[in-house]
């Protein structure tokens, strides 16, 4: 089976040795995400809102180049630095997955990368649901 790299200037470079996403088969990994804009590669707001929002969309724009969209995500996981924020991702999530409901894990991380308060990602197949 042969890797593909995806690659979008509409989500944020990568900020190390990793690939915005790798497709293989029907099968489409994409790395973990941060509410960075993708014109500048700085956190959008310091604030939890305005990153979990950007974050959804950086993972979206990902899975768009891919051919995709967001009916066809199986499985997600969220990282949070704090735990009590995990009503409001709720509700932010909602405005993204609103009828289709991938197998989802969220945790509480000590710390993530340029300070951001979430990170995502998550596991796509081609096929999506019906």
């Amino acid at each position: 089976m042969e890797c593909k790299v995806i690659q979008t200037n509409q989500a944020p470079s990568a900020i190390g040795p990793y690939s915005q996403g790798i497709e293989i088969a029907n099968w489409v990994f994409v790395s973990g995400q941060l509410g960075m804009q993708p014109e500048t590669g700085e956190l959008i707001s310091p604030d939890f809102a305005p990153q979990a929002r950007q974050t959804l969309e950086n993972l979206r724009q990902i899975v768009l180049a891919a051919g995709c969209d967001l009916n066809c995500v199986m499985a997600v996981d969220v990282f949070l630095t704090d735990i009590g924020d995990f009503a409001e991702f709720n509700k932010i999530y909602t405005e993204y997955f609103s009828v289709h409901r991938p197998a989802r894990a969220v945790v509480e991380v000590s710390a993530l990368p340029k300070g951001a308060k979430v990170e995502i990602k998550c596991i796509v197949y081609r096929g999506g649901v019906n």
